[in-house]
Formats: structure tokens, C-alpha cells, sequence
């Protein structure tokens, strides 16, 4: 197996199919080589809802104790439940998981204490080379003192730790119809929402790593069919999908139509900025709206554009003590969550928001949601750079354009932008485009993509 390690270890995590690339003999080693890597004495272990996520979990496990350290198991959660629990008793953790992808894959997200992420450049190329050394010579020597396994409860306290930062005792009674797609927000939803003036419609909670209704992937819009149409047979006030690990949460309002997360992230932005006294430090990433960083200026906060990745953006939110940060891939950052991602506490949010005043959603967002764009396309390409070449080449020295190389490559004009970037793992460029009228975004679109699959 060793081999293949390059394609099981990403750029921010562990991910691939079981058990053809990885199983738990492997994940027992990763379990000694983290605990080696981020150098702990303690660590908290979650996993989620999928078939072969508690054995790969308890050999983790089983690896670090072997290695001395003590192991605290917090069993299913969410993804932002795991950080929770490494912000709140400030350890190290693992969470078993992979996301969105189907029911055969698994993988695991790495974090040292107080949620601090691990990636390639933070310790995942070594924890990678730990394991490709001991599948060739053997397992690590065990230290003289085994570590400790106990179990310890947290969901209570991640629910109250998020009610505690958004007041949603005061809103107006609201429908809200949620999809969990049979992944871990039926595992946290009822607990977090209980008490609260909702009227929850469940949809999927049954938790079942086999996705029987749809994939947990909301970012596809075919995975968002029944929930548009639940919310419409129910009247709802809104609609959210959790995908498979419900660390992103997508909107739809009160028609169905999905709300851009580039407006989620300002609606959120703003209301952050209220709570720390209109001032303060917001992250978007480079192909979120112009609204974000127009709608931060007009509520006194600073806006810094970052590239695409929760790594960039955790590095940054750290760097610039930022309040606040979102992505147009509905990641949403807070800094009262040790800088990890929650998109139960961006849900909240949007209920407080919305709860607190008379209007629907669809008027409540239009403020944030000012311009036209294409959506994530892409196209696979023999050539990236070539393809890159020959959009510089189209635009360079047109008068009125700027370009930048911060992620590939973004021009920009006082109607339009898109921006142009390679995928890491896949022969593919990926284009976002936004202008101010839909005319415009079309035609843009139409060009750059003309070039890119010439």
C-alpha cells in the first residue's frame, strides 16, 4: 500500500476508497505517526455516520495509545462538532470522515489544539512520510506506558456553545425545513435547534453512510431538488442542506431558490461586525462576490481577499485576527470558534437574521446579492498553463483591465471580473465570472470559455 499513499494524502487531508487504498492496519499507523508529528500527550477522536468510519476511528485510536498518548473518544459528530471539541479542551484531534464523497470512500481531517488545521505544509507531508517508512519496515515500537481510550460526550456542549453566540430566543416563530441527507446533521440539528421557535421539518436525519436518497453533496443543485420542493409544499420560511459532515450549510429561501453563499457570507458579515461594535477584519476568498467586500466597507470592517482553501483562509484569519471569514464554496469561519468552519453557526445566523425581522428571505438577502455570476465551471484541459497563456495573451493591455496572479489568474474591469484557476489534483481550470447585469456575465463567459476550450 505504501505506493499509494501520494493519492490517499491530499493537500488538506486524508481521503480515498476503503478498502482498496487504505483500512485500519493503516489507519492504526496514522494514529502513531500524528500523535509523533503534533508531538501530544492527549487527543480527541470523532467520526461520522458512514459504514467503516468507527474501526478506522478506534484503530487511530488504538495507534496513538500505543505511542503513550491518551486518547479521548467524542464518537459521532459533525465535522465542526470534532473542532469544538479540540477548541474546548484545547488538544489535538482527528475526525473520521469524507465529506460529501460517496459511501466507499473515508478519510480523515487532522487539526492540533484549539483547531489549528493540519496540512501539507503543517505537518501531513510528515505524519505521510511516517507511514509510507513503517508500511515498509514495520509498526513504530510501542512506548513503555500505554495510553488511555474513554469516551466523553460533547454534543450539549457544542449546542450551547453555538446558542451562546447567536440570541435566537427573541425571533419570530419560523418554518425551516432542513435536508441532512442522511448525514451527521441529523446528528447535531435536533439538539442545537431544541427549544428554540422553530418549526423543523426533518429531511433525510435517519443517519445512514450509504446516502440512500441523495448524495450529501449540496454544492450539486440535483442534490437540492427535494429540498426546494419540500419548502414549497410546506410554505416554509426557508430551506437548509448539511452535507455529508455538516461543516457547510446551503440556503434556499422561501421560493426554493438557493441563496448564493456570497450573500450568506456578507448577510453573516455584517451582523459580525454589529456584535464587535462595526469594526474588524473579514476574509473572502478571491471568487466570492463583489458584494462581500462592498457590504463589509459599508459596515465599517476591513475586507482581505485570500485564495481559494481553508487552509489560506484559517493561516489568514490567524494572521489578521479577523472576526469573520466565508467562502463561495459555503465554508463559513468565525473567530469565536477558534478560526474553524461552522455551518451550523452561519445557519443560525440566517435564522436570527431572518427571525428578526417581518420580511421574507428572498427581501431579506436581495440587499447582499447585487450581481450576476456564472457559478463554478469546469472544463479538462491537456495543458493548464497553455490555456492560462492564452487568456493573459486575450486581455493583457486592454484599456481599463487589471490582471493578478493571487490564484491563477483573475482579470477585472469595472463591469465584470472572472477569475481562472488550475485544479490541484485534476487535469481541469475552473472559471467563476460575475458582472453587473446577466447580458454581460454571459458574454464574458461565453469568451473565457471559448479560450479554454479552444
Amino acid at each position: 500500500m505504501a505506493s499509494d499513499l501520494s493519492q490517499l494524502v491530499k493537500a488538506y487531508d486524508v481521503r480515498g476508497v476503503v478498502p482498496d487504498q487504505w483500512d485500519e492496519t493503516l489507519a492504526e499507523l496514522f494514529g502513531a505517526a500524528f500523535v509523533q508529528v503534533v508531538d501530544a500527550s492527549a487527543i480527541v477522536i470523532g467520526h461520522d455516520m458512514r459504514p467503516s468510519s468507527p474501526g478506522l476511528s478506534r484503530a487511530f485510536a488504538r495507534g496513538a495509545a500505543a505511542q503513550g498518548v491518551d486518547v479521548t473518544e467524542i464518537g459521532l459528530c459533525s465535522t465542526d462538532q470534532l473542532y469544538y471539541a479540540s477548541g474546548a479542551l484545547n488538544l489535538p484531534g482527528a475526525m473520521f470522515t469524507a465529506s460529501h464523497n460517496p459511501a466507499q470512500y473515508n478519510g480523515i481531517k487532522l487539526c492540533r489544539a484549539g483547531a489549528a488545521p493540519v496540512g501539507q505544509d503543517t505537518g501531513l507531508t510528515e505524519i505521510r512520510e511516517l507511514v509510507e517508512r513503517w508500511t515498509d519496515t514495520g509498526a513504530p515500537a510501542p512506548a513503555g506506558t500505554q495510553g488511555t481510550i474513554t469516551q466523553r460526550e460533547t454534543l450539549d456542549d457544542y449546542a450551547a456553545h453555538l446558542r451562546g453566540l447567536v440570541d435566537l430566543t427573541s425571533i419570530r416563530p419560523l418554518k425551516v425545513v432542513v435536508d441532512a441527507g442522511n448525514g451527521m446533521g441529523g446528528h447535531t440539528v435536533p439538539t442545537v435547534f431544541a427549544g428554540l421557535p422553530l418549526d423543523l421539518v426533518p429531511m433525510y436525519f435517519e443517519l445512514d453512510g450509504t446516502f440512500p436518497n441523495h448524495e450529501a453533496n449540496p454544492l450539486d443543485p440535483a442534490n437540492l431538488v427535494d429540498l426546494q420542493k419540500r419548502v414549497q409544499e410546506e410554505s416554509a420560511d426557508l430551506g437548509i442542506a448539511f452535507d455529508g459532515d455538516a461543516d457547510r450549510c446551503f440556503v434556499v429561501d422561501e421560493h426554493g431558490d438557493p441563496v448564493s453563499p456570497s450573500a450568506i457570507t456578507a448577510l453573516v458579515a455584517a451582523r459580525e461586525l454589529a456584535r464587535n461594535g462595526g469594526e474588524g477584519v473579514i476574509i473572502h476568498n478571491l471568487i466570492t462576490s463583489w458584494s462581500v467586500p462592498e457590504v463589509v466597507k459599508e459596515n465599517g470592517g476591513t475586507p482581505v481577499r485570500t485564495r481559494v482553501g481553508h487552509s489560506f483562509i484559517k493561516a489568514e484569519m490567524a494572521k489578521s485576527g479577523a472576526i469573520f471569514g466565508g467562502e463561495h464554496s459555503a465554508h463559513y469561519y468565525f473567530k469565536d470558534f477558534w478560526n474553524a468552519d461552522t455551518g451550523m453557526l452561519a445557519a443560525l445566523h440566517v435564522l436570527a437574521a431572518l427571525g428578526g425581522q417581518e420580511g421574507p428571505l428572498s427581501g431579506l438577502v436581495a440587499a447582499y446579492d447585487r450581481y450576476t455570476g456564472s457559478g463554478e465551471i469546469n472544463s479538462t484541459v491537456a495543458d493548464q498553463a497553455d490555456r492560462l497563456a492564452a487568456i493573459r495573451s486575450a486581455y493583457e493591455g486592454q484599456e481599463g483591465v487589471t490582471l493578478d496572479n493571487l490564484d491563477g489568474l483573475t482579470i477585472t474591469t469595472a463591469d465584470w471580473w472572472f477569475n481562472v484557476r488550475p485544479s490541484n489534483t485534476e487535469p481541469l481550470l475552473r472559471l467563476n465570472a460575475e458582472a453587473r447585469d446577466e447580458a454581460t456575465m454571459t458574454k464574458v463567459r461565453d469568451e473565457v470559455l471559448a479560450i479554454i476550450r479552444a
